[in-house]
């Protein structure tokens, strides 16, 4: 993303008596905050409708009745948008994720997988919720390279698992894969009741040394 902050501060000392220049700061850049807004939403919109290949940028500007020079003030283009509102619902996928975490513990669940569950949830629940945007980023029309930000996103949740899961490589293999699997079929589907079941299942799976013990020798 290449946003450029049109509000530059020169030599306007902070303590300046003609409040003019200041006070139109903080307008300028709310303008500029809300054209920003305004051409992610139509992004969304055209995507969601058209597909990013078919989509322009000549039909984000019509859905946002913006410029496109305005455009390109934000934004280096179209991939930027589907970059931009990737990374954004990422990120309210992440803090869903967490707020749910940090409720199991606080409710006094204290089993590595019963957290790993209710996060879980929390992030089909959160695909669900903004059901068509995620669908867009699994149907694979996206611009070159995403499908390498989506595993190199998938390995960064995988090592991140892995600290929950105490290293256990194997078992955070098992139980990502079958998550990431699970997310595109739901979505897709919008099965919510597919999602319970595979929450059910994933719930189940303990570590190999769990089930054959340590019985080798």
């Amino acid at each position: 993303m290449s946003e450029v902050d049109s509000d530059v501060d020169g030599d306007v000392p902070a303590d300046a008596s003609s409040d003019g220049a200041v006070a139109t700061q903080p307008r300028t850049s709310e303008r500029g905050a809300a054209t920003r807004s305004s051409l992610l939403a139509a992004a969304r919109e055209v995507f969601v409708s058209k597909g990013f290949a078919e989509a322009g940028v000549t039909d984000v500007v019509a859905r946002a009745e913006a410029s496109v020079g305005s455009l390109y003030h934000h934004f280096s283009g179209k991939a930027d948008l589907y970059l931009t509102l990737w990374e954004e619902f990422q990120a309210r996928q992440t803090q869903r994720t967490k707020e749910a975490a940090r409720a199991a513990r606080a409710a006094g669940e204290s089993d590595p997988m019963g957290v790993f569950v209710r996060a879980a949830r929390a992030y089909l629940d959160g695909c669900l919720e903004e059901r068509e945007l995620a669908a867009l980023f699994l149907r694979g029309d996206g611009p070159p390279g995403f499908d390498v930000i989506m595993r190199d996103r998938l390995r960064t949740w995988a090592q991140r698992n892995a600290a929950l899961f105490e290293d256990d490589r194997a078992l955070v293999v098992v139980i990502t894969g079958a998550l990431a699997a699970a997310v595109s079929e739901i979505v897709l589907t919008d099965n919510r009741g597919l999602a319970e079941d595979v929450l059910a299942i994933i719930g189940g799976i303990r570590p190999a040394t769990s089930a054959t013990g340590h019985s080798n020798g």
